[in-house]
């Protein structure tokens, strides 16, 4: 891989965080919809949704990590960013998380920065049909992180409850309902999982899940170093491995985001990285609320791949009977809600079989 990305451009960063201020104050916890995808309104704009859909600013070494919100994107920007420097810590320790990846649809986008270093890391929640257009003909990269959908719903409840952009979560159960349909930022798991593994097979894209890399981080960095062309030696790898475990990075003011201001972030209420374990939906959904989530999971990703949350079903049936936080009664929601709203059925442009 040609270059290194690198740490901070000055004087253009130091506007950008005096934006962010100003923009967490106006925050109205509300959503828009583009092309039917619900956003959140403040950080983005149906302006800079479209311009990173449609901006032709793709370099071949372009490195993207799409994620469905909650799936462990800090986690895969630590370890990209460690992999970029052959394991050295300098830069994670120096730079915010979100100056060394950029997101590609906030109005403070990637692709209305100027002057960045080759290669680009850059982030983005965006489900494939209004994806960067001019990826597809490109030889940029994706990786793509999944994560249990259960783990998601939970960490996206607790997340929302800091976030001065997303509405109130309210109850468990009218969360569970939300997200189940599609009601939630980004809209429907479903719909975006399903959605980008169709890219599946291609040599630019790389799927790969929070569970895969809970259970074998170092085995999961090598894959990733592979796929990126950029392989490292036994003492980098180590290094990499040692500075993106949990801890490291929730000690790490950098990458933790405690240097949000409140408005946009409130730690006081909650950790943005709260506990980085898989399984914790457990400690929350009841009996009900489980079977209720399984009946929609099992329709809506019928003819899918086994991921490796769904390996143990009968644990995956055996909540926690004494759920965190305290559920209303749970209605039965519909066994077949279909597709969430929030997203097309095909994309508006063409995309892989």
């Amino acid at each position: 891989m040609d270059g290194q990305a690198e740490p901070h451009v000055p004087g253009l960063w130091d506007t950008y965080e005096e934006d962010i201020s100003e923009i967490s104050q106006k925050l109205p916890g509300e959503y828009f919809r583009y092309k039917g995808v619900p956003f959140p309104v403040g950080l983005y704009s149906p302006e800079s949704i479209s311009l990173a859909e449609n901006t032709q600013d793709v370099r071949d070494d372009d490195i993207f990590i799409i994620t469905y919100p909650k799936s462990g994107t800090t986690w895969m920007i630590e370890i990209i960013c460690l992999i970029l420097k052959d394991g050295d810590p300098s830069w994670i320790r120096s730079v915010p998380i979100w100056e060394r990846a950029p997101w590609c649809e906030t109005i403070l986008g990637a692709f209305s920065l100027p002057d960045q270093y080759s290669p680009r890391l850059m982030s983005s929640h965006l489900p494939i049909q209004i994806f960067t257009r001019a990826f597809f003909s490109s030889k940029a990269k994706v990786i793509y992180m999944g994560r249990n959908p259960r783990d998601v719903m939970v960490s996206l409840y607790h997340y929302s409850k800091i976030a001065g952009q997303l509405k109130d979560p309210g109850t468990p159960n009218q969360f569970l309902r939300n997200f189940l349909k599609g009601e939630v930022q980004f809209g429907s798991w479903f719909d975006h999982i399903k959605g980008w593994l169709r890219m599946q097979g291609r040599d630019n894209f790389l799927f790969i899940t929070y569970e895969e890399l809970q259970q074998d981080l170092e085995g999961s960095v090598q894959r990733i170093c592979e796929f990126l062309g950029h392989p490292l030696g036994k003492e980098a790898l180590g290094s990499v491995v040692a500075h993106s475990t949990f801890s490291a990075m929730k000690a790490n003011a950098m990458s933790n985001y405690t240097l949000l201001p409140p408005s946009l972030l409130d730690h006081r209420r909650g950790a943005f990285l709260r506990k980085g374990i898989c399984g914790d939906w457990k400690n929350h959904f009841t009996v009900a609320q489980s079977e209720a989530f399984n009946r929609v999971y099992r329709k809506q990703m019928q003819g899918m791949p086994t991921f490796p949350w769904d390996e143990d079903p009968e644990e995956d049936d055996s909540p926690d009977p004494e759920p965190r936080p305290e559920p209303e009664p749970s209605p039965s929601p519909s066994p077949s809600p279909g597709p969430g709203p929030s997203q097309p059925s095909e994309p508006s442009h063409p995309r892989p079989e």
